[in-house]
């Protein structure tokens, strides 16, 4: 008989895409599991529904996909948590019939680290439940610390607002500043509120599947190790190796990047790209592309349009022509040398050997990807925990260079980045033998990562370890 896991990622494409590659893993390592998704989606979420009928059709005999039906939720500061709290009723239904039905024995529920209302769902019917954190081990351990902080010993964290204050957190090796804590840990809201109800169940769940490996977080993970938290597994790098994710008018895109990153020169080309939600108003793009201009480097740089003001939270969208956001004369100037887009295949652009750097919004999806392909890292992040993601990688790693750790695009005065401070930055991150060692470093861990997860690394035992976890905590 199988052992089924019932697996909840978080609407949206970033979580739903590492989500479903970490579920494709454990498959592969053991025939006694089975898996179901219930996916549920943000409306009119174009990229989703393209990803979910690709892997429909992919893997329709590896496992199985319920799509929960979609909600009316109004707009609002706290739509992620909405969307999850209405679909209770609907995960209730699906577990139920489930258990009642299903041929394989359920073994428990795997949620987004955003999803942990559905473990009060899963304490009703008796199923354990596990959490897959789709950012670093770091990120975990912070975010626990500083709900300990708040509810255990009653800390109100709006204080490290605008703080030059620095932490010392237990699971990363140096002083963390205020100015890279996440901005939803340290404002007030009704967002914030949601997303410390839900890490506050994180104490709860028998164990956390982190998209990390132990040769990048060595310090993180041995904190994380200590028997007071939940078992952890470091099973990544979990990444999307074979098909990008991009709906049938992006797709069309792919080749024309392909053919231009052909003709260019090995590790010439310094690559832009701020992930699904990375948007700048025009004052900053100018400086960007200014600081592009003069630094020289052959470039290719994927330009999204910010959504209207008022709509919530919806997707950025591509640009129908680019000529009014550049300085005059901009495309003309650095025809040949570089190359605007819209929507990037990200994975494909990184593995090409004409790329040499990357500047980007540290999101940890593009963090491993960047690791996992030897490019070294120019920070600029911009919402989440991408502050402590580029902080971890230039202060802790030593294995990018800053244009800035603490840009917060989700601030409420955005500061302008000027062009002088992100050319000197990608003159750095494209020197061929820099003073600072970051290119080696990066080679160093991308083979690591490589190594991680072949028979016998470190992530393949973490692997294996919860799949007989789960096996032998259900039997």
């Amino acid at each position: 008989m199988k052992t089924e896991l019932v697996i909840i990622p978080a609407p949206g494409l970033s979580h739903l895409a590492s989500t479903v590659e970490a579920a494709k893993l454990l498959l592969r390592r053991d025939h006694r599991l089975s898996i179901t998704f219930l996916i549920m989606k943000f409306p009119n979420d174009e990229f989703v529904d393209a990803y979910t009928q690709k892997i429909s059709s992919d893997t329709a005999s590896a496992f199985r996909i319920i799509n929960l039906p979609n909600q009316e939720i109004a707009s609002s500061n706290n739509f992620l948590f909405e969307i999850i709290q209405s679909q209770i009723p609907s995960v209730r239904k699906v577990l139920s019939d489930l258990i009642q039905q299903s041929s394989a024995r359920i073994a428990g529920i795997v949620v987004d680290m955003f999803c942990t209302r559905f473990v009060d769902v899963a304490d009703e019917f008796g199923l354990p439940s596990y959490i897959f954190f789709t950012s670093s081990a770091s990120a975990f351990g912070l975010f626990s610390h500083l709900t300990s902080l708040k509810f255990e010993h009653n800390q109100e964290l709006t204080l490290y607002n605008k703080s030059d204050a620095e932490l010392s957190v237990p699971c990363i090796s140096i002083k963390v500043p205020a100015k890279v804590l996440p901005t939803v840990a340290i404002t007030e809201g009704p967002f914030t509120q949601g997303v410390f109800e839900c890490f506050k169940r994180f104490a709860r769940v028998k164990g956390v599947l982190i998209n990390t490996f132990h040769e990048l977080e060595s310090y993180a993970i041995q904190s994380l190790s200590n028997g007071k938290s939940p078992k952890v597994y470091p099973i990544g790098p979990i990444l999307n190796l074979t098909h990008q994710v991009g709906t049938s008018k992006s797709k069309s895109h792919e080749e024309e990047i392909k053919k231009w990153l052909d003709i260019q020169p090995e590790s010439s080309v310094v690559f832009l790209c701020f992930g699904s939600r990375g948007t700048f108003e025009v004052p900053q793009v100018k400086e960007i592309a200014i600081a592009l201009e003069r630094c020289g480097h052959r470039f290719l740089w994927s330009v999204r349009k910010p959504p209207p003001a008022g709509t919530g939270r919806p997707l950025p969208t591509d640009y129908e022509d680019f000529d009014d956001i550049l300085p005059e004369g901009f495309l003309e100037r650095t025809k040949g040398r570089g190359k605007l887009i819209g929507w990037a295949p990200q994975m494909e652009v990184l593995s090409h050997p004409s790329v040499g750097g990357f500047v980007s919004h540290c999101g940890w999806n593009s963090t491993l990807e960047s690791v996992w392909c030897g490019v070294p890292v120019a920070t600029f992040p911009l919402y989440a925990e991408q502050q402590l993601n580029a902080f971890q990688l230039v202060k802790e790693l030593g294995m990018a260079e800053a244009i800035r750790m603490d840009y917060r695009k989700d601030s409420e005065a955005e500061i302008l980045v000027g062009s002088e401070e992100i050319e000197a930055a990608i003159r750095r991150l494209m020197a061929v033998d820099g003073s600072s060692g970051v290119r080696e470093k990066v080679r160093g861990m991308q083979k690591e990562s490589r190594l991680a997860v072949e028979e016998g690394g470190s992530s393949y035992n973490a692997q294996i370890s919860f799949i007989e976890d789960i096996i032998n905590n259900f039997g």
